[in-house]
């Protein structure tokens, strides 16, 4: 299981300043399938002793550099040994062909920082957290419920990655024949990937300024991704996953198992985010029919939408987040 020799970026390119209160570095490991993933880790300075960590993804399509960097970075402030990494076939992770997703390898991906941060001299292997945000946050709780590792679980403004690719927005297209369309038009993309021997993108967020007529959310991913945190990196802020990335998310749902989650966990939203009925029905599904209720929140921000839990330090609740990690690690 031999990390590949990568060669990672050595400058600060983050979207985000460097804070001089952590110490930086570059590091990489390896998950079970072999793919080595490529991580920013951050210390407190001065750190002393054995000391509780946290990993830190997302969003879905995003990279270390964005948001996840900006958790993990505030988080070591805060006196939490962190790392923020690149999911498979993105960033500077390896992995090919790139710009695939899987909600079996991408869960992997997060155990395996688990593993990381287990046999790191400098952490605590028994106070070990998660942070996943967007898309990864419904990663995030499917690795709660198969990791018994993991002590504390932050899932910020989350989708569930699977409802919405078989379902669509606002499970708009929750339907056998609608899901059978896009099952044909995937299976078609198959064969035409093939025969032009590349995968055909999807695209990424749409360039500004967006037309007027879009929904919301959409202008705020594209502020987000194509304005003020554009990354060269991102998925998100170019051409986006393969048209056939995320097919297998369709009849794979997550989070089957999330009321068997022991340990802590709390969820995170905007009140004014398209997105808020994953995170509520995330929580209410986890925590039915549970006998382990008492160590879940669900916590939604007045006013707050999507994409200021991504970056907007006068929204994310790091002051609440420290106290639920504090208290759980």
């Amino acid at each position: 299981m031999k990390a590949e020799d990568m060669k990672l970026v050595t400058e600060w390119d983050k979207t985000f300043p460097e804070s001089d209160k952590v110490d930086h570095s570059k590091v990489t490991f390896v998950n079970r399938y072999g793919i080595t993933l490529a991580a920013d880790m951050y210390v407190p300075k001065g750190a002393e002793g054995r000391l509780p960590s946290i990993a830190v993804s997302g969003p879905f399509g995003a990279v270390k550099e964005q948001c996840s960097g900006l958790y993990a970075q505030t988080m070591a402030e805060r006196g939490f040994i962190t790392i923020a990494f690149d999911p498979s076939y993105t960033g500077e992770s390896s992995g090919e062909p790139r710009y695939m997703a899987s909600p079996d390898i991408n869960t992997e991906d997060f155990m395996a920082a688990v593993d990381f941060l287990s046999l790191n001299e400098k952490v605590d292997p028994d106070r070990i957290g998660i942070i996943g945000i967007c898309g990864w946050g419904g990663m995030a709780l499917n690795t709660a419920a198969l990791d018994p590792r993991i002590k504390a679980t932050v899932a910020s403004t989350m989708y569930d990655m699977t409802r919405v690719n078989a379902n669509g927005y606002f499970d708009s297209e929750d339907s056998e024949e609608k899901r059978y369309e896009k099952k044909k038009a995937l299976a078609a993309q198959r064969l035409e990937d093939i025969k032009n021997g590349t995968y055909k993108r999807a695209g990424g967020c749409l360039p500004l300024p967006v037309p007027e007529d879009v929904p919301f959310f959409v202008k705020d991913y594209s502020e987000y991704y194509k304005g003020r945190a554009y990354h060269a990196r991102s998925l998100n802020s170019n051409e986006g996953w393969n048209v056939t990335g995320c097919e297998s998310f369709m009849n794979q749902p997550i989070l089957r198992y999330s009321n068997e989650i022991r340990s802590a966990v709390l969820i995170i939203h905007g009140e004014k985010a398209h997105s808020c009925y994953f995170s509520k029905d995330a929580y209410e599904n986890m925590t039915k029919d549970s006998k382990y209720k008492d160590n879940k929140e669900l916590m939604i921000i007045p006013g707050a939408v999507h994409t200021d839990l991504y970056d907007n330090l006068n929204v994310i609740p790091f002051e609440h987040i420290e106290e639920f990690m504090r208290k759980y690690l």
